[in-house]
């Protein structure tokens, strides 16, 4: 590795350092009361856009909501928020979202997501478990458009079900595959 190389590989950490650390400290920042507003009001815009998540949520176990991630990369990326736990719409926990990456990425976004839960299985996994891993586990499917269409309440067979809604930024993508989700106290 040459000087130009090392001082960019040093540069570039130093920026997704501080990048990540003002955005993790902007996401974690909510008190639970303003937790508990903002997934309030993500469902509802969740639900005006994608009425199959309005459909979903009144067969739904529980619903994890995360109004507000916030991602962002120079080569190496992660993202972080926090959300709620809810059955109907009483909030009974908090848990926080964390995914880590690599590899050819640069922007910064945020975006929320909500994953319905829709079998016994897939709660025991979220109560039980020290953090859930979204890809190991109870199966969840990412809806995007092309599911949507071919999904409805007969046709439900899966453990959960996910939305990613409210994209805004310059990052190309958004995957929850990989995210640990884990109980936190607010």
């Amino acid at each position: 590795m040459n000087i130009v190389q090392k001082r960019f590989s040093a540069i570039t950490l130093a920026i997704f350092a501080l990048v990540l650390a003002s955005l993790l400290n902007y996401a974690s920042a909510a008190t639970a009361e303003k937790l508990n507003t903002d997934a309030r009001q993500a469902l509802q815009s969740l639900y005006k856009t994608q009425p199959l998540a309005e459909e979903l949520s009144r067969s739904a176990k529980a619903v994890l909501v995360f109004p507000n991630i916030v991602k962002a990369g120079l080569v190496f990326g992660g993202s972080y928020g926090e959300g709620v736990l809810m059955r109907g719409t009483v909030v009974e926990d908090y848990y926080n979202s964390v995914a880590g990456s690599w590899g050819l990425q640069i922007g910064a976004q945020s975006y929320g997501y909500a994953v319905f839960l829709m079998s016994d299985k897939a709660i025991a996994q979220l109560n039980d478990t020290s953090g859930w891993e979204i890809g190991a586990g109870p199966t969840v499917v990412v809806v995007d458009e092309g599911v949507a269409k071919n999904l409805s309440s007969t046709t439900l067979r899966d453990d959960a079900y996910a939305f990613i809604f409210g994209q805004q930024g310059l990052m190309a993508g958004v995957s929850i595959e990989g995210t640990k989700i884990s109980k936190i106290r607010r």
